[in-house]
């Protein structure tokens, strides 16, 4: 890994860029996405929210090799988590997670299913009809650089939700968990303290100008370590585990989730929706682009649309349920619009109440976990080492506890539709919801 270049980074300064990664920074799954918003719509509401998934995957590259030295890993595995950094990331639908929903119905799997689909050598890296072709696929890129493209998309593919009980023992009380296969390179890529998250809670805040993103990197990396074959913090690092859980929780609550950048979301994914398959077929492939110039040119709600929010003419919440006044009885109901299928099928109710095509409302609510009174924010009990025994941080800290039950947005459900609309979807939203 002699060859090399410092690449200028706004976040974190420079980063050195030596081979086999240089190469991975030029094919064309890493170039699009230079075209890839980080925080989708969020400009609308955070004017300087410009920063793209690019600078994200060569954030998260340099936190992720800076994370592999600390825990003293050896050389192949330097070179597949830093493949897996830098490609985590490259089947990321235009808009980011604005339409991570509606690619996943389309093709039944994520964008990190994706992404280890393609680094396995798996299809092409451009969208069907067009005039580009890749000379190799990421599996023989690897492979020619002496990684393992099997591997690598392993640590990208996050790990299943349930973990063995000897796993997941780490949160009991009583006795230590003990792991079985070594879990770590996947952890910094999506663990409690991970790569990823570091990185984009920094860098969100730099490019909105919310402080609230500010975390002590320096202090997380010189106390994590690997236990039992999992990543831990050691109990120096305790108060700056606190500080990233404040962060991020902060963060969720006044830029993802804020009811604007939501509305603006939900417009996005429904223009979408009421394209032709055409225009949902590939996503992961496609830039915002050609997401753009494909909605303008078809008639009707997408095309109007997309020119709403281009004006930034957004829709306006016209009903909405706080997490505070959802009952017992009610909770069914809406668990049961945690669904897809089952949302657009109370939209159009709505819509044929209020006299309105189905495109002119829209209904978001809270995820499952969110609405059963658990951590929407997710990896929230970070494993603390201290005198040789794990702790989970919320049984050590008050405030970790605290956090994962703060709710993260106002709303369990919302309805947003036109302002002009408002008066008749209020009606409708009131006797169906």
């Amino acid at each position: 890994m002699s060859k090399g270049k410092t690449i200028h980074d706004s976040v974190h300064g420079g980063i050195p860029v030596e081979e086999p990664f240089l190469s991975l920074l030029h094919r064309p799954e890493m170039q699009r996405l230079h075209n890839i918003k980080q925080l989708g719509l969020s400009y609308l509401v955070f004017p300087g929210a410009n920063h793209t998934r690019f600078e994200h995957s060569l954030g998260v590259f340099h936190l992720a090799m800076g994370m592999g030295r600390a825990i003293e890993a050896d050389e192949k595995e330097l070179k597949e988590l830093g493949a897996a950094a830098m490609l985590h990331d490259i089947c990321h639908p235009p808009f980011s997670h604005t339409l991570e929903e509606v690619m996943q119905v389309s093709t039944g799997k994520d964008h990190m299913e994706l992404a280890a689909s393609l680094i396995s050598g798996d299809g092409s890296p451009y969208p069907s009809g067009s005039p580009f072709k890749a000379e190799t696929n990421l599996a023989e890129e690897l492979e020619s650089s002496g990684v393992d493209p099997v591997m690598v998309a392993s640590i990208v593919a996050e790990p299943p939700k349930e973990v063995n009980p000897s796993q997941g023992s780490l949160l009991s009380d009583e006795g230590q968990s003990f792991f079985g296969a070594p879990r770590y390179l996947n952890q910094i890529i999506h663990g409690p303290v991970d790569a990823d998250q570091m990185d984009y809670l920094l860098r969100d805040a730099h490019y909105t100008g919310v402080a609230h993103g500010i975390i002590d990197r320096d202090r997380i990396l010189s106390t994590i370590t690997v236990h039992n074959g999992s990543l831990v913090v050691g109990k120096g690092g305790a108060a700056a585990i606190e500080g990233m859980m404040v962060a991020r929780s902060l963060m969720y609550s006044s830029i993802y989730f804020h009811k604007t950048v939501r509305i603006a979301e939900m417009m996005m994914a429904k223009a979408v929706e009421c394209a032709s398959e055409s225009t949902r077929n590939g996503l992961h492939l496609k830039t915002e682009a050609d997401v753009v110039n494909d909605l303008l040119s078809q008639e009707g709600a997408p095309s109007e649309m997309m020119c709403r929010l281009l004006r930034r003419d957004l829709y306006k919440k016209a009903y909405s349920i706080s997490g505070e006044d959802v009952e017992d009885g009610h909770l069914e109901q809406l668990l049961k619009l945690t669904d897809y299928s089952r949302r657009k099928e109370v939209e159009q109710d709505l819509a044929d109440r209020a006299g309105l095509p189905s495109s002119r409302v829209i209904i978001d609510v809270s995820s499952r976990n969110s609405l059963l009174s658990m951590s929407r924010i997710g990896k929230t009990d970070v494993p603390i080492l201290e005198d040789g025994r794990i702790r989970p941080m919320s049984r050590r800290s008050p405030l970790a506890k605290a956090l994962q039950n703060r709710s993260i947005h106002d709303w369990a459900l919302m309805v947003s539709c036109p302002a002009e609309d408002r008066d008749k979807v209020l009606r409708a939203a009131k006797a169906i919801l």
